[in-house]
């Protein structure tokens, strides 16, 4: 009897360090996560352009078969290389990290750059042919992961220099935590987004409440300001994310000087208000420049995004890439 007492006593003792694990593992996934808020909120507002123009009991499908992608680039290349680099070239972290900011920052500026000079759009009459919808659905969904590819390595990689040192399978798991989490929390985002004007005309056309049809009509009036104001939080939250990486980047390799000046100039607006509202202020001023900076840099970026990489991409990829 006094065997199996002692027996269950360190399976409990197990249990406790296996739990206390898994909370480590969850902890430092959603710290992990939280960093990647600029492109999270950038994929979702990107996502759902994919699936216009289909029928609406062909969105969901879509949605999911663009989060299956997204699942296999994350867990099937990207985990692994995350992984190799932390083992065997943790040196390449700072600067992949810095040149996914970059990405981040040319992609916030550009799009505000071609919001304030549009440019003439150049009719093709095979982009605007109808052709078997089975074909541009799996056009569609191809492009689609292929643009996710590129956001998870920059998730990943932030997630990976997110997470203190630690060993191989900690590593692992709180990636592969982050990497289910953030698909899910985005793609449930979209799917509860393309499917909102649908609910809306619901309730608008079937509603048997004034106030239902009323909200369903509300929902339906509102899809399009509420899309256009997630656009704009994403271009806003990937330059703060992507200023504030190469800020952090350049501060690591030696170059202080950029990284000093915004924390001074933070530290001094917090100066200015009440001790209950400078933690606040301090933290908005901070992103308020790192934003500021991304701009700036993406805009130097711009030239080169569009003369030389998207050139040399378009030759060796082919357009559609």
């Amino acid at each position: 009897m006094s065997g199996l007492l002692a027996l269950l006593d360190d399976v409990a003792a197990i249990a406790k360090v296996a739990a206390a694990s898994v909370d480590d593992i969850a902890g430092q996934a959603a710290k992990a996560g939280a960093k990647t808020a600029g492109a999270l909120i950038d994929d979702a507002a990107v996502t759902p352009a994919y699936v216009q123009g289909f029928e609406a009991r062909r969105e969901l499908p879509i949605v999911g078969r663009i989060a299956l992608g997204s699942i296999r680039n994350k867990m099937l290349i990207l985990l692994p290389i995350a992984l190799l680099l932390s083992a065997f070239a943790p040196w390449m972290i700072a600067p992949l990290l810095m040149l996914g900011g970059a990405y981040l920052c040319f992609e916030g500026a550009e799009k505000i750059w071609h919001k304030l000079f549009p440019h003439e759009h150049v009719y093709d009459a095979a982009e605007h042919s109808v052709g078997d919808p089975s074909h541009l659905e799996e056009e569609k969904i191809a492009g689609a992961i292929k643009t996710d590819f590129i956001l998870s390595a920059e998730i990943m990689t932030i997630a990976l220099a997110a997470i203190p040192q630690s060993s191989f399978w900690f590593e692992a798991a709180t990636l592969a935590m982050v990497g289910v989490g953030v698909t899910v929390a985005v793609y449930g985002s979209v799917a509860v987004i393309v499917k909102m004007d649908d609910l809306g005309l619901l309730m608008a056309n079937k509603g048997r409440l004034g106030m239902t049809r009323a909200l369903g009509r509300g929902i339906v009036a509102g899809m399009p300001g509420f899309l256009a104001t997630l656009m704009v939080i994403g271009t806003a939250a990937m330059l703060w994310v992507g200023g504030s990486i190469i800020l952090h980047g350049l501060h690591e390799i030696g170059v202080h000087a950029p990284y000093e000046l915004v924390h001074h100039w933070a530290e001094a607006a917090a100066h200015g208000v009440s001790e209950g509202l400078a933690g606040a202020v301090e933290w908005l001023s901070t992103a308020g420049m790192d934003a500021v900076f991304g701009l700036a840099v993406g805009v130097v970026l711009i030239p080169i995004g569009t003369r030389v990489v998207g050139p040399v991409w378009t030759a060796v990829f082919g357009s559609k890439a």
